[in-house]
């Protein structure tokens, strides 16, 4: 834990208890506030007064005497309309925070010479692969590194702060709305497509909140940039022009005169403004797709950043495990290989995933994005059959009648079961059912990695009744 100082002996309101709420809640009473938590559901708050957190009705309490709201990421800042505790926040003049930002201030408090080195990784897609290799290279340089914020625990969890120490940090566009003090060492901005509208209200605001992962960097500091999309050559050729910081933009697919690219499988470092290829990727099996290329790009050129060799960096990749849930290999029966892709929570995720196989039994569905999967048509020859589950499978079904052959599963159950009985009639060598729902998962499941456990135990209940006999 990270034990926050900074409101000793003063009131301060957390609201929103999962994750991020409960340890930023723990961390303010380590450093001696007087924490006043709560939360709209019975459930979170009983689960939170369970791991000690002091529960405390914030609607019946005088705003005045709080010294700062900490406001859960998930809770609605502007759009479509703020969240109430917001509003008494904003009448009453009560700073509102983020568990980033509360880290941030406890960084910028250490003398120069004691602070930890801190990356930061933002983007609409691939956020937890690249901060998760990223980290596995500091590990493998021999580095104590600590990886969290939006992927694994929460920021105020992590080990206490101390010179020496690397820091990668997930960063949400709910996370950066509500920050303002933090300043990083490298700052990834990977890429940019529609996403999470219904909070931000314009592809413009959330641009502009995660912009501003580049907030408070000065020379010295490193804003790494993928060029692949407009909004991010937009945002590059903008940084370069202020010369504030060292910008370096990265692509997996254009040749660059400067930055890092992924080319033909290769990592070709042009830092120096001189290519030199890197790293083969094609001995990465956990880097595969184009999508990786851009990940493992962006995560070399952080490592660097950080002063780590490119020899280390290369080994690194090789041994990088991948993620649960995105591009996870589950299982292969009798030919057919299942695929996890079940953070591929819209349909540029999706699309990412159906470049990687020339042909897959598809399983999507769920809780539809904003464009739904309109994008996914140079995809389609790539689809034998979709097997749609959740609450958009009517819409989705109606985008692709007459391009795709499609199944209305209702259920992941019945979809797995269906895919597989197809893929082995198929006749195909070593067909692919690929789960990748290009949607959110809360009409059907908890969350995605619930959806994700679901999908592998589904798998492993076919894998065992193939060894018995059962399905051969």
């Amino acid at each position: 834990m990270i034990p926050i100082t900074e409101f000793k002996g003063r009131d301060v309101a957390v609201f929103g208890l999962a994750r991020t709420g409960v340890a930023a809640a723990k961390a303010l009473a380590a450093g001696g506030a007087r924490v006043h938590a709560w939360d709209d559901s019975d459930h979170a708050r009983a689960a939170a007064a369970a791991e000690g957190v002091s529960i405390s009705d914030i609607n019946a309490r005088d705003w005045r005497s709080f010294a700062a709201l900490v406001l859960s990421p998930g809770v609605p800042l502007t759009f479509p309309e703020p969240h109430r505790v917001v509003t008494l926040a904003e009448a009453t003049g009560v700073p509102i925070v983020s568990d980033i930002e509360l880290f941030a201030r406890a960084v910028n408090a250490l003398p120069a010479a004691q602070r930890p080195k801190l990356v930061g990784v933002t983007g609409t897609n691939g956020k937890s692969t690249t901060s998760a290799l990223i980290a596995h290279i500091i590990k493998a340089a021999g580095k104590d590194v600590r990886l969290g914020g939006n992927i694994g625990a929460a920021i105020l969890d992590l080990a206490p702060l101390h010179a020496g120490a690397y820091y990668v940090i997930e960063l949400s566009s709910y996370q950066l709305d509500i920050t303002s003090s933090l300043r990083l060492d490298a700052a990834v901005w990977l890429n940019l497509t529609p996403d999470h509208l219904d909070r931000h209200g314009s592809m413009t605001a959330y641009a502009a909140a995660k912009r501003r992962i580049f907030l408070n960097q000065g020379a010295g500091d490193w804003a790494i940039v993928g060029v692949d999309d407009a909004h991010g050559a937009k945002v590059c050729t903008e940084l370069t022009r202020q010369g504030v910081q060292y910008v370096a933009p990265i692509s997996s697919g254009q040749a660059l005169g400067r930055g890092v690219c992924a080319l033909d499988g290769k990592l070709v470092d042009a830092l120096s403004g001189r290519g030199e290829i890197v790293a083969d990727l094609s001995r990465a099996p956990a880097l595969s797709g184009k999508h990786n290329a851009q990940n493992a790009a962006a995560a070399y050129a952080a490592a660097r950043a950080l002063g780590i060799d490119p020899k280390v960096i290369a080994q690194a990749m090789a041994t990088f495990p991948g993620l649960p849930h995105r591009l996870e290999r589950v299982a292969t029966i009798n030919g057919v290989r299942f695929i996890n892709d079940s953070k591929a929570t819209n349909a540029n995720a999706a699309a990412q995933a159906l470049a990687v196989y020339p042909r897959v039994y598809w399983i999507a569905g769920g809780v539809a994005k904003e464009g739904g999967v309109e994008e996914l048509a140079p995809f389609h020859a790539r689809i034998a059959k979709a097997y749609l589950i959740g609450q958009s499978a009517g819409d989705m079904s109606d985008a692709l009648r007459g391009k795709v052959a499609v199944a209305m599963a209702g259920q992941l159950e019945t979809a797995v079961r269906m895919a597989f009985d197809d893929a082995r009639a198929s006749g195909e060598t070593h067909p692919v059912v690929l789960l990748s729902p290009a949607c959110a998962s809360f009409d059907q499941f908890r969350s995605y990695e619930d959806r994700g456990d679901q999908f592998k135990q589904i798998v492993n209940g076919l894998a065992a009744a193939a060894k018995n006999g059962d399905a051969a």
